[in-house]
């Protein structure tokens, strides 16, 4: 039966951490009634897990065939651990114990909206670790998507980054995860900066997770569902109430995209590829709400608001505003008006509700002018595409558009 403890895992730190305190301060005749009514909850130790598997009980003739998911990396660094975390059946789950190269064979299971591959260890040596190393290898060949594991503690040395550029030679979509960030202690950012240095990435692309808690799981699923639209969609069609939630996340990474297209300072709206983008984007935000839309009908939604126009309109009325780089400018303006664009298509494919042009020009100069406000402030200099992405995501998460 789950805990309170387990029940707590479903809100982000700074919230745990609160609940944490109140709790001290509940007299025991409450808490006592609390930790019932909790017990009694459908929560494993898993919530994340769970979550999915109640809204898979109902969808999953909607699913379809599932994707393939491979967890490698070293040996010993919890693959094992990690995959049981992921595991809907727990007669699936892999034998796990200290001692290096328990895991010899690949074992598969539901995880799922995925499928998910245990591999052995893909740098071991000898006869048989040749063996087992190359049976890791041919479950990532084979997969659709990679879990690169490292141990925070042993850090990432020269085998390991040998490993990670074979898994980067394979060319497909993966994440980065950093396995025992518990035990880094005060060391923890310290650790993840070094790890992110030694693979070549920034620090938003490792995910610190203990896989023996089950901290970091849920950031894990989200990674692999952001990287991969057909995720998105599946998503989605297993939970239904989460769509607008999903539909969201689209849109921030459409805009992050669309805000790295417009790093060169020319006429905002006039990119093919910024327009393709936010077609793009229209398409999935219809799957994700089921709704049947065609490339060209999807064309002609953001030809609507006739973008090439006002993009040019925004760039004069808010170049007026003061001394400010064009490249901040054409970013802040195109990332706002593709924040708008996924909204106003999040409207019509949810509720039937389109909104006018008039309110389209009205949003986009509000929400450009607080994007433009804020780029400001972050960027003294111009960035790197994947920095200024992933400011553009976290800055979008933030924003909410009232209709």
């Amino acid at each position: 039966m789950p805990s309170l403890k387990d029940f707590q895992q479903l809100f982000p730190e700074p919230s745990q951490a609160l609940i944490r305190q109140l709790w001290t301060v509940v007299p025991d005749e409450q808490r006592r009634k609390l930790e019932e009514t909790v017990s009694n909850l459908p929560l494993g130790k898993n919530p994340t897990k769970t979550m999915i598997d109640l809204a898979l009980t109902h969808s999953k003739a909607v699913l379809g065939n599932h994707k393939k998911v491979a967890i490698v990396g070293p040996a010993n660094v919890g693959k094992s651990t990690l995959y049981n975390q992921f595991i809907r059946n727990d007669q699936d789950k892999a034998a796990v114990s200290p001692i290096p190269g328990t895991t010899r064979v690949n074992q598969e299971a539901d995880a799922g909206i995925f499928n998910l591959v245990d591999t052995p260890g893909a740098d071991a040596v000898g006869p048989v670790g040749i063996q087992e190393r190359e049976r890791a290898l041919e479950a990532a060949r084979s997969a659709q998507f990679l879990i690169i594991v490292f141990d925070a503690i042993q850090g990432v040395k020269q085998t390991e980054q040998d490993l990670y550029q074979q898994m980067l030679m394979l060319k497909k979509p993966f994440v980065i995860v950093l396995n025992k960030i518990d035990l880094a202690g005060k060391h923890k950012d310290a650790i993840i900066e070094r790890t992110a240095q030694n693979l070549g990435v920034d620090e938003y692309q490792v995910i610190p997770v203990s896989a023996l808690k089950g901290t970091g799981i849920a950031d894990i699923t989200m990674a692999i569902i952001a990287a991969d639209p057909a995720m998105t969609i599946a998503l989605a069609n297993a939970m239904p109430m989460y769509r607008r939630k999903i539909a969201w996340r689209t849109i921030s990474t459409a805009s992050s995209l669309s805000a790295a297209i417009a790093l060169t300072p020319l006429p905002v709206i006039d990119f093919i590829p910024l327009v393709t983008n936010q077609v793009g984007m229209v398409l999935t935000i219809a799957r994700i709400y089921q709704y049947k839309i065609t490339p060209a009908r999807a064309r002609e939604l953001v030809g609507t608001f006739g973008l090439a126009l006002l993009g040019r309109t925004l760039f004069q009325q808010l170049s007026k505003l003061g001394s400010v780089p064009g490249w901040i400018l054409s970013s802040a303006i195109a990332t706002s008006m593709t924040v708008v664009m996924g909204y106003a298509a999040m409207e019509w494919f949810e509720k039937g509700e389109r909104i006018t042009q008039e309110r389209f020009g009205e949003l986009s100069r509000e929400l450009s002018k607080k994007m433009l406000a804020r780029f400001t402030q972050v960027f003294k200099k111009k960035p790197g595409k994947n920095k200024l992405k992933q400011t553009v995501i976290d800055i979008v998460s933030e924003q909410s558009i009232d209709s």
